[in-house]
């Protein structure tokens, strides 16, 4: 099992800054990728961005160049910085960590961003 753990979140203004953590604990395997979806009231869950073991990332096109997700693997913690914010980054977000070998996911629970015009 795999507990997750998040932080940040909240609201802010549009063109404003939040950063989201997510820290990770339990049978953490050593091949995973760790990453953040988000899902707007009334649409499908969607990527936002993820990070594997050894530092690779993809992003969402929607947000590449505005967010940045980058990881402390002595914390097992994952963050996700986001900037320029848009009202359409009005979501939850939700933290994953996903096993490479067996790709069973966990997820946490899910802040709330806000992002007001």
């Amino acid at each position: 099992q795999v507990q997750l753990v998040e932080s940040g979140g909240g609201l802010v203004q549009a063109g404003g800054s939040l950063r989201l953590s997510c820290a990770a604990s339990g049978s953490i395997s050593s091949s995973h990728t760790m990453g953040w979806y988000r899902q707007a009231p009334g649409e499908q869950r969607e990527l936002v961005a993820t990070i594997t073991s050894t530092g690779g990332t993809n992003y969402a096109a929607s947000v590449k160049d505005r967010f940045t997700i980058s990881r402390d693997n002595a914390k097992n913690t994952v963050y996700l910085q986001m900037n320029s914010l848009k009202p359409e980054d009005t979501a939850v977000y939700y933290c994953t960590f996903r096993r490479l070998v067996s790709q069973y996911a966990y997820w946490g629970q899910g802040p709330q961003v806000t992002v007001s015009s």
